[in-house]
């Protein structure tokens, strides 16, 4: 449509960027990097601010009433993917994501640091509601995914029941509750020298919550049943999200009760994967910060635990777990693999920067490993997401000459409220919108898909969300791994 045409003209002369055609392993770091930030406001829930602060145009205000059902005001977050439901497990990791990202390359994002502290703060806003409205409860999501799904409307249109789901004392919720208090505790440390009153009520609230997530011990999954599972039920357990919690925490207040608490909490898992559900890989990257940049032998322990998950990420170690697609993709599982990619990727960049500043290697098996050994594995991920692979397709909405034009994405694929101001119902997107073979008519720029197959192979299905559907914690794991490679000298 003509609209769409003219409003990613708009996004870009805004942007100062161009799409340009990438040159096969050469991608423009910079450009995809603000792209990929700027999804976020394609995923807004609530009232939208107005002018430069919300570039997606064709996005329009919606769930103004979430929260009434329990008579709190829970208006805000993202939606996590392509549809209207608010899952606040996903949401708070992506939150949790994009503030380490930011933290750990800030120097290396600006101009793009301002933009992603505004997505850090829509997600971090949202939490803190959910924390701090009623006391003894933290609220988990809204909107009742099973009668969600069944339709193909507008978020702006949605007329279906915005329930309002909680944990409690009596049905616990140690994993999303671990979760939100290290989006909170690491949202803090991102605004400590920008905005200090707002950083200090974030971790005030981190603290709280853990304290929930400790006090009260059990899996949301088994609290709220049917309301998360299967989409986000906590398949790993808990305890991923303990560690966790008490990491953020730790690193937020350096405070010994959350190094005391790791370590009654014992050895973790040795997974060889990261992602929404599991976060043991990711804790011990953080952790071990303090034995590599720092020497402190009180974190060995996690550095080891960290270099036993790069041996099983690395394709020529002899401990390796991890299959690649003949294109060199990562391939973890069948459905949204993108998400374990960027997630993964994030690790790689992470503790190679670690290594490079102490010019630390280590071995797996007879294999040696420097920085250079993951920051190479890191960047031929990026680079086939940006479009260096067999299909010369950008998985990234809006950047390169070929990217996906069918993404499973409600708002993207039915006309804005700009072209089409008539509500369109439930079940009445389906048929002229769902099932067309036309492109969506608003490009939801920066979006990263699920991805393609295990052969590389991707069809551009608006009905295969397994790879055509785009999700908050994708695009929240690959900002800081973008921002490496954008400043990489």
């Amino acid at each position: 449509m003509a609209m769409s045409s003219l409003f990613l003209i708009s996004v870009l002369i805004s942007l100062g960027t161009s799409i340009g055609i990438v040159q096969a392993g050469n991608p423009n770091y910079r450009d995809a990097l603000a792209k990929s930030i700027l999804f976020f406001q394609g995923q807004r829930s609530g009232k939208l601010p107005s002018g430069a602060a919300q570039q997606i145009t064709w996005r329009s205000n919606s769930g103004l009433s979430d929260g009434q059902l329990a008579k709190v005001d829970l208006t805000g977050g993202y939606y996590d993917g392509g549809d209207n439901v608010k899952f606040n497990f996903p949401m708070a990791f992506t939150s949790t994501m994009l503030s380490w990202g930011s933290l750990e390359y800030s120097k290396k994002m600006e101009p793009q640091l301002t933009n992603t502290r505004a997505a850090i703060r829509w997600s971090a806003n949202y939490l803190l509601k959910c924390a701090r409205a009623t006391p003894d409860r933290l609220y988990v999501g809204i909107g009742d995914p099973d009668v969600d799904h069944k339709c193909w409307e507008r978020p702006e249109d949605m007329d279906t029941a915005r329930t309002v789901y909680w944990i409690s004392p009596s049905n616990p919720g140690s994993d999303v509750a671990g979760e939100t208090a290290a989006a909170l505790a690491a949202a803090s440390m991102v605004f400590r020298r920008v905005d200090l009153k707002y950083s200090k009520l974030l971790l005030r609230t981190a603290k709280k919550v853990f304290q929930f997530a400790i006090q009260y011990r059990g899996a949301y999954s088994d609290s709220l049943g049917s309301a998360v599972c299967p989409f986000y039920c906590s398949y790993s357990g808990y305890k991923d999200e303990l560690v966790w919690g008490a990491a953020w925490l730790l690193r937020a207040t350096n405070d010994v009760f959350y190094f005391n608490f790791l370590k009654s909490l014992g050895a973790g898992d040795s997974p060889d994967i990261f992602s929404w559900d599991n976060k043991f890989a990711g804790a011990y990257v953080l952790l071990s910060r303090r034995a590599v940049l720092n020497n402190d032998k009180n974190f060995d322990s996690y550095k080891q635990q960290a270099e036993q998950f790069m041996c099983r990420i690395l394709p020529n170690s002899p401990s390796s777990s991890t299959q690649y697609t003949k294109g060199g993709l990562i391939f973890k599982l069948p459905e949204s693999n993108l998400q374990y990619v960027t997630s993964i990727t994030f690790l790689l960049t992470t503790y190679s920067k670690y290594m490079s500043a102490t010019k630390h290697r280590f071995n797996c098996g007879n294999l040696v490993v420097t920085s250079s050994t993951l920051r190479n594995i890191a960047k031929r991920q990026v680079d086939y997401i940006l479009g260096v692979n067999p299909l010369n397709m950008s998985y990234m909405v809006g950047y390169g000459p070929r990217y996906p034009k069918r993404i499973h994405h409600r708002g993207s694929s039915l006309p804005s409220l700009a072209s089409h101001p008539k509500t369109i119902g439930c079940e009445a997107g389906f048929q002229p919108f769902f099932y067309s073979s036309n492109p969506n008519p608003n490009l939801l720029v920066g979006a990263v898909v699920g991805g393609p197959n295990q052969n590389d192979g991707f069809p551009d299905d608006r009905t295969d969300y397994s790879h055509s559907e785009p999700a908050t914690y994708i695009n929240g794991a690959i900002v800081g791994p973008l921002a490496y490679f954008a400043n990489l000298n």
